[in-house]
């Protein structure tokens, strides 16, 4: 039976470093799911490695088209979400999948596929940290970082209710390590 490993915090929490980790060291391995989304990329980002940037007007063409497993429009005019494509690809490969997405897709994945999904959840000690980390990314204009900070209670307390296990980010390594133990520990089980 193909697993799917569902990384999910708030932003600023390490999640993308633990999913790199995860790619890079997991047995078995894991595919990485990649997400859709209608922001524009950040300098470095790559279409179809990254992220598959559609244009908001082919992102709601496909919802209209129900090609998403799961998808949110998590700030205003910005929308993320997994192709049902992207899973399809994936599977025929006959790999377990790896999702790197925010905790409403975490949960609408987990609600259609309840026993192949293993949600973990990662934290950071203080939420003072999640501001800091975001601030030291350069990456937000005020605006939105406001709308970011405004989300970070809300996904704190979906987090708790959604997850199968939790990896406190104070120390990445052993973030990391700890991830990979509740990840093989699911994959092998």
């Amino acid at each position: 039976m193909n697993k799917l490993i569902v990384v999910t915090a708030p932003s600023g929490s390490g999640k993308t470093s633990i999913v790199k980790f995860l790619i890079k060291n997991c047995s078995p391995p894991l595919s990485f799911s990649i997400s859709a989304t209608s922001r524009p990329a950040r300098k470095n980002e790559k279409h179809g490695k990254d992220y598959y940037f559609l244009s908001l007007q082919e992102f709601k063409k496909r919802i209209k088209r129900d090609l998403f497993v799961e998808y949110r429009e998590v700030y205003p005019r910005q929308y993320y979400g997994t192709l049902r494509s992207e899973i399809d690809r994936i599977w025929k490969l006959n790999h377990h999948i790896l999702f790197d997405v925010d905790v409403d897709g975490a949960s609408l994945i987990k609600d259609k596929y309840p026993e192949q999904t293993f949600v973990l959840f990662i934290k950071t000690a203080k939420l003072q940290d999640l501001q800091t980390r975001l601030e030291s990314r350069g990456t937000e204009t005020i605006e939105a970082m406001k709308d970011r900070s405004k989300r970070i209670a809300y996904e704190l307390e979906m987090g708790q209710k959604i997850m199968d296990g939790s990896v406190v980010n104070i120390n990445l390594e052993k973030a990391q390590e700890e991830a990979l133990e509740y990840v093989e520990n699911f994959l092998n089980s």
